[in-house]
């Protein structure tokens, strides 16, 4: 699981998240990240974020860019 390490997530990152609502079955939702929610340095189940869409959940995978 990556998205574990605050210091790898931030704004206009592309990531995958898992919503509250989506917890038990795992749907992953993908969008940018507007802003972290999570202050501490590593979070076991993911740092929360904000994307810029508004939705709020834990960061499960970073998506890889092709720079």
């Amino acid at each position: 699981m990556q998205g574990q390490n605050r210091k790898d997530i931030y704004p206009g990152l592309e990531v995958g998240i898992i919503l509250k609502k989506d917890q038990r079955n795992g749907n992953i939702t993908y969008g940018i990240v507007e802003k972290l929610l999570t202050s501490s340095a590593f979070h076991s189940r993911g740092i929360k974020v904000r994307l810029e869409d508004g939705q709020i959940g834990r960061v499960c995978e970073i998506v890889e860019s092709n720079n």
